[in-house]
């Protein structure tokens, strides 16, 4: 399962072009459960993530939240708090966690960004879940790879990003 935001939701295009539907085709021996909204936070994830693991029992929960809180400005430690309670909980459903590393625009400051960054390490070191490296790292400094709004990867990006999380997943 992905509980993600727009990021991993397809935000722009068909949720059929997207990289989480992509993944599914390839490896149709998982069931493929894409939780993403755009725009969510770790504060709405978790909200979420209770509601949903009443329902779902995933093996593996991918947990690709923060950037909006970034955008935001939210506090680390808030977010930080949401990501704790959210890798608390799937974890107590028995799935696998990853969690993804998400690196901001730096807008708000070096010392916030620093402060952000920092939050994903701390939480997979704390809660010993694997960190997965922001797969936007290498489509992000290519403008053929983004959408008009340089936060957005396009439809062509998503093949690339498939291609970098399939090793996660398999």
């Amino acid at each position: 399962m992905i509980v993600g935001d727009s990021l991993s939701a397809s935000y722009g295009m068909p949720e059929n072009k997207g990289w989480v539907y992509l993944l599914e085709q390839t490896m149709p021996q998982h069931q493929w459960i894409n939780a993403s909204s755009s725009g969510e936070t770790t504060g709405g994830g978790l909200r979420r993530l209770t509601g949903i693991l009443e329902h779902q029992s995933p093996d593996v929960i991918f947990i690709e939240l923060g950037g909006n809180d970034g955008l935001r400005g939210f506090p680390p430690k808030k977010m930080k708090n949401n990501l704790e309670k959210m890798v608390d909980l799937a974890k107590s459903s028995g799935a696998k966690v990853l969690l993804s590393e998400v690196i901001i625009p730096p807008n708000y400051g070096p010392r916030y960004s620093s402060l952000f960054t920092k939050v994903f390490q701390e939480v997979a070191e704390e809660k010993e879940v694997e960190l997965v490296p922001f797969f936007m790292r290498q489509i992000a400094i290519d403008p053929s790879l983004m959408q008009q709004d340089g936060i957005h990867p396009n439809q062509k990006a998503q093949p690339i990003i498939a291609d970098i999380m399939r090793p996660y997943f398999e």
